[in-house]
């Protein structure tokens, strides 16, 4: 069976925030969908194994957040690639709350939606959980972000929890490129990191050392070359 057929399927990326007893989470997922439109239900997949889950399961609602094309790296990799259990993802992010109690998050987000769980189905390692509407706002008229262009434009890395994820052998690339061993994000010098002010063209070996991996936020340190 050749999994990468996955591939072709469409996905966006969204921010799914979730609370329960005082406690708050937002993470990032690419499996959101409109089931219905009377009344209007979307569905969401979220890993068992993260912290957002648990908060659905316990309060019943969600929130989730479109997030616009020209989103930056660092804010996908900071809900992404840590757990809510260690830290507060939500620090410096800008965010509100409303009808469910759940955060919604309006950083990069074009439109936003609440909604109370009304179903869920066990998909093995995730839960699907279909939620009916209780508040929806616009924010923006501009493209969202998809899957596909976050991995190709953006060069974006998969967490491990996500649906989307396929463990693969990698292709052996060439030397001049650097793997961050914290999330898998490589840096190919010919392409560099703009948003992070890299240009293109220059060697890992001259990237200033503070410079943080765009995804996770590791440090140049935490990088290995690729051999």
């Amino acid at each position: 069976m050749n999994t990468k057929a996955l591939y072709k399927i469409s996905y966006g990326l969204y921010v799914i925030g979730a609370s329960d007893s005082g406690k708050i989470n937002a993470q990032i997922a690419n499996s959101v969908i409109q089931v219905s439109s009377e009344p209007p239900t979307i569905l969401v997949s979220i890993n068992k194994n993260n912290f957002t889950h648990d908060l659905i399961e316990k309060s019943g609602v969600f929130t989730a957040s479109v997030l616009a094309q020209d989103t930056p790296l660092n804010f996908i990799g900071s809900l992404g690639f840590r757990s809510g259990q260690d830290v507060d993802k939500l620090k410096d992010i800008d965010y509100g709350i409303d009808v469910t109690g759940a955060p919604v998050i309006n950083e990069n987000a074009i439109a936003t939606f609440e909604a109370k769980v009304i179903s869920k189905a066990d998909a093995g390692t995730h839960t699907l959980f279909i939620g009916e509407l209780v508040a929806a706002e616009l924010l923006r008229q501009e493209e969202p972000i998809t899957y596909s262009y976050y991995q190709q434009v953006k060069r974006g890395t998969t967490p491990t929890t996500a649906p989307s994820y396929i463990k693969e052998v990698k292709e052996v690339p060439k030397m001049a490129k650097y793997e961050c061993t914290v999330c898998g994000y490589v840096y190919d010098p010919e392409l560099g990191d703009p948003d992070g002010g890299i240009a293109p063209g220059t060697l890992f070996e001259d990237i200033p050392d503070d410079w943080m991996c765009p995804v996770c936020g590791a440090a140049k340190s935490d990088f290995k070359i690729m051999d």
